[in-house]
């Protein structure tokens, strides 16, 4: 299987090129290097530039929109992700698992160019990983790439640093604020994946979470943005197989399996001493997880939404 996701990304990149001011979006250059566009670093971005941006995290695999919702009895609008294509748009290119450490620079690796540098042992393990002529990436960081890190990435890639695209915006933006908060599915394919269920099963998704408001700081943002995930995000997943695997595994994929559950996630963080790699990384998943077994019709459903938290979490009094 190779679908080509970075030239799906590329096409996304020429839309949004086209005319970043739509977007309220900037391009900065970058000497003798590919294209930056910062969605939200030195920029203001927006709705449309976050919803750009996780479609292109998702290299156009998946449809991203906002819509409708509640948190108790208050309108709170959510973003919504559908794909038919969930192993791909979501592991093979949003996951966000590649390190980018580069100097005093770093930032967590989002979108197909991922798999082109398949560091990632999910890449082994599920027998995927392209090459291309131009490789697209999104930064999860609240400073701008400059050269060094355009010539780390070609290196990993295998093309030159002209032939790199990177798309870039902090937590706390209102596109970075979007985009990880469109990793509802992400979140239970990845788990799905860690706990050894065969996620090609798995045929299509869709997630919806409460957009949190844009925090004042990256590191309230990591924590408004886990949260909204982690107690208000709620997955359909669609799935082929016996419904005894599937009965199995779904009281183990929503966030309530881990220990960690229950506390706001910056309280999680910083006991970890802001170390990701300290918590159990079983949190990370949806609140509900809900299965629809396409051979049989059966219906299997885990966890809910923990709107106290999401209160706490979002401020609201």
């Amino acid at each position: 299987m190779n679908l080509q996701l970075n030239d799906l990304a590329s096409q996304l990149i020429e839309d949004v090129n086209e005319s970043p001011e739509d977007y309220r979006i900037r391009r900065h250059d970058v000497e003798n290097n590919g294209l930056l566009l910062d969605f939200g670093v030195e920029s203001e971005g927006g709705i449309e530039a976050g919803v750009a941006l996780a479609a292109i995290c998702m290299s156009g695999l998946a449809d991203v929109s906002m819509v409708p919702g509640m948190i108790g009895n208050i309108g709170w609008p959510h973003i919504a992700v559908e794909t038919d294509a969930p192993v791909a748009a979501c592991l093979f290119s949003q996951y966000a698992g590649w390190q980018i450490n580069v100097g005093k620079f770093f930032a967590m690796g989002s979108g197909p160019m991922r798999a082109v540098a398949a560091k990632e042992p999910l890449f082994d393990k599920l027998w995927y990983r392209e090459e291309a002529d131009q490789i697209v990436g999104v930064l999860e960081t609240g400073k701008l790439p400059d050269a060094e890190v355009f010539q780390f990435i070609a290196d990993a890639t295998d093309v030159e640093p002209e032939d790199v695209v990177l798309c870039v915006a902090p937590t706390s933006s209102m596109a970075g604020n979007l985009q990880v908060v469109a990793r509802s599915i992400e979140t239970a394919m990845h788990k799905l994946h860690e706990l050894g269920f065969d996620v090609n099963r798995v045929r299509s998704g869709y997630g919806i979470a409460p957009l949190p408001p844009v925090a004042k700081n990256d590191l309230e943002g990591i924590g408004r943005t886990n949260d909204a995930i982690l107690y208000g995000a709620r997955v359909t997943l669609w799935v082929m197989g016996d419904d005894e695997s599937i009965a199995e595994i779904a009281q183990r994929v929503p966030s309530f399996s881990s220990p960690s559950y229950g506390r706001p996630f910056l309280e999680i963080f910083e006991a970890a001493g802001r170390d990701f790699y300290k918590i159990d990384p079983l949190l990370f998943s949806p609140a509900q997880v809900v299965f629809q077994n396409l051979e049989t019709g059966r219906v299997h459903v885990a966890g809910n939404v923990n709107e106290s938290v999401l209160r706490t979490s979002f401020g609201i009094t």
